[in-house]
């Protein structure tokens, strides 16, 4: 069975890290869902990619110059050019993590996360990590299993030093994620030696360096392969025994898989 993640939400649809976003993923049946995280400058855990709002929002700066209530203050919808879905309200679209765990809680079934760790601030590690975990403790959060009630955590860096920081803070090997890609393929020696038990390739990785991914595969590791939202994509991963993929598109890939069954 291939495990399919939402990227950012059905981020295809909706801008990414909406509520909307990921109550749509919930809806097209994925297994699980990825986000990742800022510090914002009052210490709360947020869900944005970028290291500023630039990109997603009508404001600018970076996204640890804000306070969390003025990141609610932004339009973070109108970029993409979509209308809101019935019943959804602008002002309650940018989720913080506790957010996002209450939304996943409420879906009355098994789901996973992926919580990805984002450094792009200098200092930003290891208090981001410090505090991702002190949301997860709070709302009771087992380090030795990684669930919390019907959800499954898993965390993800392209920094290795962050996954090494959560290695010390107890969480278990099996439930990291060392993310790797072709132009930056820093960490792979915490898959080298085992330390962690998934790898998180990007397709290019894929693409140039199909046999190590086969080697981490064949030592017991899991792969979760990033960003897979074409049938041709899907194929090499399933040809390469991938066993996880993240995509923009969880429908489309959920079909893709449910036909090949």
């Amino acid at each position: 069975m291939t495990i399919v993640y939402a990227h950012r939400g059905a981020s295809a649809r909706f801008p990414e890290h909406t509520r909307a976003a990921y109550d749509q993923a919930l809806n097209d049946g994925a297994d699980g869902v990825e986000c990742d995280v800022h510090l914002t400058a009052d210490g709360e855990v947020v869900l944005i990619h970028d290291g500023t709002v630039d990109r997603t929002s009508d404001g600018s700066g970076r996204v640890g110059e804000h306070t969390l209530a003025q990141l609610r203050a932004l339009d973070i919808w109108s970029w993409k050019g979509v209308a809101l879905p019935p019943g959804a309200m602008l002002s309650d679209q940018l989720l913080t993590l506790d957010d996002l765990l209450d939304l996943l809680l409420a879906a009355g079934r098994p789901v996973g996360l992926a919580l990805e760790l984002k450094h792009e601030a200098p200092g930003e590690g290891p208090a981001l990590e410090d505090a991702a975990l002190a949301v997860l403790d709070k709302r009771g959060w087992d380090p030795t299993t990684s669930r919390l009630g019907t959800v499954d955590v898993s965390f993800m860096s392209f920094d290795p030093d962050a996954v090494g920081h959560l290695l010390r803070r107890g969480v278990p090997g099996r439930q990291l994620c060392q993310l790797v890609a072709a132009k930056h393929a820093k960490g792979t020696e915490r898959l080298d030696d085992g330390s962690v038990g998934i790898a998180g390739p990007g397709l290019d990785y894929l693409a140039a360096f199909p046999d190590r991914v086969r080697a981490w595969l064949g030592a017991g590791a899991r792969a979760r392969v990033w960003t897979v939202d074409k049938p041709t994509d899907l194929q090499a991963c399933l040809e390469l025994g991938v066993q996880e993929v993240t995509t923009n598109e969880p429908s489309t890939i959920r079909d893709l898989l449910a036909r090949k069954s």
